[in-house]
């Protein structure tokens, strides 16, 4: 079994809560009550996506392709 790494996105909803997406995961979102409870189920997600992947036998894609970048504008 490989190690997997990937990044993921939080984004804070008005309520407080937390939006978690996964960039390489097309699909792959979830929610979290705080930043804690955020990753554990992005975490969580992500297994469940993988396993999906694999029983369907298709391939699993890591992070080697996604770039990361921050854009500053003035607005």
């Amino acid at each position: 079994m490989r190690h997997l790494t990937y990044k993921i996105l939080l984004h804070k909803e008005p309520e407080g809560q937390y939006t978690v997406t996964v960039p390489a995961l097309p699909g792959c979102v979830t929610f979290g009550e705080n930043v804690d409870h955020a990753i554990q189920m992005a975490r969580e997600a992500i297994e469940l996506y993988i396993e999906e992947l694999q029983a369907r036998g298709e391939d699993v894609p890591d992070d080697s392709t996604i770039l990361e970048y921050s854009l500053n504008l003035t607005a």
